[in-house]
């Protein structure tokens, strides 16, 4: 009788440790830290890369053309930015870095376009029928886009065994609205090495 309680007492103890190591566990942490788990596409990538691809946009002769020629800071809108991955990658989130990128720069103004400029735009038709004579807002008062950004992301994944490389590739170019022609073109390149310890991915 003994030695059954013994083992029951055991086997409880190991069912306990079992549940409490399977455990979810979360931990805030600071934003700006970089945390890698899988080594695919993450915040961080974004925010680098649209910092780094705006600054060098923003660097190349077209902009210092445009301001010296109309005498203000070019208006940009930014479009669609294909994802050609194999993985879920938000292209809302990327977009607002390259727009937070372009207006923190202080080199260019920034424009809605998209979905969201279609609610904006019906919100103001509404005021034209809903709102007082005093706040209602005009019509066809918008700040026109002198460029739009357009691009697209692209993966290439290598793997052997337990091992994995992935390949990004993120293309920008900056048009022209009017005349279509571009001005930038630009291309940012990540390439991440990626080990498995335990079996299985």
């Amino acid at each position: 009788m003994n030695s059954s309680r013994l083992i029951a007492g055991i086997l409880s103890l190991i069912l306990i440790g079992a549940l409490t190591s399977c455990t979810t566990r979360v931990y805030r942490v600071d934003e700006r830290e970089q945390i890698d788990l899988s080594g695919k596409w993450n915040d961080t990538d974004s925010q680098m890369v649209s910092d780094e691809m705006i600054n060098d946009c923003l660097s190349h002769a077209w902009q210092g053309r445009f301001v010296e020629a109309q005498g203000r800071l070019p208006v940009v809108a930014v479009g669609t930015v294909y994802n050609k991955t194999d993985e879920h990658i938000s292209p809302d989130v990327f977009i607002k870095d390259l727009e937070r990128a372009f207006m923190n720069s202080g080199r260019a103004r920034v424009v809605q376009s998209g979905a969201a400029l279609d609610e904006l735009r019906a919100v103001r038709q509404d005021q034209q029928d809903f709102a007082s004579p005093e706040t209602r807002k005009r019509l066809q008062e918008e700040l026109g886009a002198d460029f739009i950004l357009q691009g697209v992301i692209n993966k290439i994944v290598d793997m052997e065994g337990s091992k994995r490389v992935y390949f990004y590739q993120v293309d920008l170019e900056l048009i022209d609205i009017e005349t279509a022609e571009k001005h930038w073109a630009g291309q940012k390149k990540l390439k991440k090495y990626v080990q498995k310890r335990s079996f299985g991915w």
